[in-house]
């Protein structure tokens, strides 16, 4: 992740992190950098919200940036506007009444492919979602992480684009009047967390939540 919700929003400064991780690569795994995916500063709270708002993705996409994530994620309707946003108009997996046409406009490309290495028509091949799209190589991620987006998070983790949801404890647990609560401590936490679990897995997605060294074993 990359966070821009808490930090300026600067997509110069992402573009160059983009570049120097290029530049200091490739990872152990052989790829030219690690998977980046900014944390968008808009909230899920609304389509109308987001949709004002779409430009964010198209510039953060353009860096070279594999994906974009969103917070409080509470609208299916905003989910919605986040996958559209990230996808080109010429791909068609997968259109249709929850899935609108893409509208990622043409010109941020170039750079794009240069920081994945690749040719114009190759990035423009891979610049998809995935899992939507076996082949694409982008990916769209939400937070259900307040009491509102609890409420929908079935919903929104079943809006065809998605690939990755997580919870957000401590944003839940300010959201439930609990700031300093653990995760897995309050019954209304554990609660909390087992249901955008369990959205997330009826809709076969990755979930995300914090380890450490403790609970490691039982997080997998």
């Amino acid at each position: 992740g990359y966070d821009m919700e808490h930090s300026p929003l600067n997509i110069v400064g992402l573009r160059e992190f983009m570049r120097g991780l290029k530049d200091g690569g490739p990872t152990k795994s052989g790829h030219l950098t690690p998977t980046v995916i900014p944390v968008l500063p808009v909230g899920g709270w609304d389509e109308a919200t987001v949709a004002a708002n779409y430009w964010m993705c198209h510039q953060v996409l353009d860096t070279g940036a594999h994906g974009v994530y969103l917070c409080h994620a509470g609208d299916p309707g905003a989910v919605r506007t986040v996958v559209r946003s990230s996808r080109y108009p010429f791909n068609r997996i997968g259109i249709g009444p929850e899935c609108p046409e893409g509208r990622r406009g043409a010109g941020g490309e170039p750079h794009a492919a240069e920081m994945w290495g690749m040719s114009v028509p190759e990035y423009l091949e891979k610049a998809d979602l995935w899992p939507l799209n076996p082949n694409g190589e982008l990916m769209v991620a939400i937070k259900c992480e307040d009491k509102y987006a609890l409420t929908t998070c079935e919903k929104t983790c079943a809006v065809p684009g998605v690939a990755l949801a997580e919870w957000g404890p401590s944003d839940m647990g300010m959201s439930l009047g609990m700031p300093l609560a653990e995760e897995f401590g309050p019954f209304e936490m554990r609660r909390a967390r087992a249901r955008a679990l369990a959205a997330a897995k009826a809709n076969h997605l990755n979930f995300l939540d914090a380890t450490s060294a403790d609970n490691i074993e039982k997080e997998i």
